[in-house]
């Protein structure tokens, strides 16, 4: 999956997706903020993985940079903030050419390998680029995607930004877990929370991406297996992905009970080098733990063992990724943290 991105590497890449589906609200609502000259220097787009926050965020950057006036009658006018890709805006910022909009993402390293996080050197970058003399327009514009992946050095330099924000000047923070910013940076924003999209704009979306039909029975059982995630959606796209979903929530219902035996065959089905099979099942456990956080909140034990078998799921997998790791001892290491994490 796109660590840039919240759209998996299988869809376009937001700064080229033109259609947006099943957030007509909240891009009403940022289109009122700019349009009534409203608009906050900061947004936090916050959501599940997968269901378009990066894809809401490069559209309201190509809107803003391609009406520079909030009050000129075109933006009086617009009842959504679609853009002509054919708009020199929207080329450039496909061609990823655009002067005035910085974007924030993990990057390679000297090695080639790429950075669990957004380098600190990266984030500094936006005090210079928010310091220098804006195109015609005026605005200047950078996008963090995703701003889970700062560490603290990260997150207090772009605070210095978020303190002193100059005019015309909009930063658009996605994050996938807004509950998991630094307050210092969530109280510097208006929070946008996007939720998961109904099965059939997963659908749409998907049927737009890979230029089927929304009606195609593949599409369709991919949708309703995605939990209102486009990525989740084309992951299961491919052959034996939704099988292995299934394996693994089937697994996972038996927790705190673990079936050895059913491990070692899950191990087998995701070892080798196919990136999609890990995919899917790190997808699965995700979605999975995504869902018992929201569900335990009440319990303070359980939630705390939950959100710290967490971090290390998703350490160890890091791990396994980057280094080309087994990916059997893995699947044993997941299921015991989280055998561990709801026992009691």
């Amino acid at each position: 999956m796109s660590p840039q991105a919240d759209e998996d590497s299988e869809a376009p890449h937001p700064r080229t997706t033109a259609a947006l589906f099943g957030h007509a609200s909240a891009e009403a609502a940022l289109l009122a903020a700019y349009r009534g000259g409203r608009i906050p220097h900061a947004f936090l787009i916050a959501g599940p993985k997968g269901i378009g926050k990066a894809t809401l965020a490069y559209r309201l950057a190509r809107f803003v940079l391609a009406h520079p006036n909030p009050t000129a009658p075109e933006v009086a006018a617009a009842t959504s903030l679609a853009l002509d890709p054919k708009h020199p805006v929207a080329r450039h910022i496909a061609a990823q050419a655009q002067g005035d909009l910085l974007i924030l993402e993990r990057t390679a390293n000297d090695k080639g390998v790429l950075r669990q996080q957004i380098a600190v050197d990266d984030v500094r970058r936006t005090v210079a680029f928010f310091g220098s003399t804006a195109g015609e327009g005026g605005w200047r514009i950078a996008i963090v995607d995703a701003v889970d992946e700062l560490n603290r050095s990260g997150a207090n330099a772009l605070l210095k930004v978020l303190e002193e924000p100059p005019q015309r000047a909009l930063l658009l923070l996605v994050s996938h877990s807004a509950a998991r910013v630094p307050a210092t940076l969530r109280s510097r924003c208006r929070i946008v929370t996007l939720r998961p999209l109904i099965e059939t704009d997963v659908a749409a979306a998907v049927a737009v991406a890979t230029g089927s039909s929304a009606n195609d029975p593949e599409i369709a059982a991919a949708a309703a297996a995605a939990d209102g995630s486009v990525s989740r959606a084309l992951a299961f796209l491919d052959g034996d992905a939704l099988e292995l979903r299934q394996r693994a929530l089937d697994l996972l219902d038996k927790l705190p009970a673990v079936d050895t035996s059913a491990l070692h065959a899950l191990g087998e089905a995701i070892a080798g080098t196919d990136p999609l099979p890990l995919a899917a099942f790190l997808d699965t456990i995700n979605a999975w733990l995504s869902l018992r956080l929201d569900r335990d909140r009440g319990e303070l034990g359980r939630l705390n063992r939950l959100a710290d078998a967490s971090e290390r799921i998703n350490a160890a997998a890091r791990d396994v990724e980057t280094y080309n790791l087994e990916r059997k001892p893995l699947v044993f290491s997941v299921f015991g943290l989280l055998a561990e994490a709801t026992r009691g």
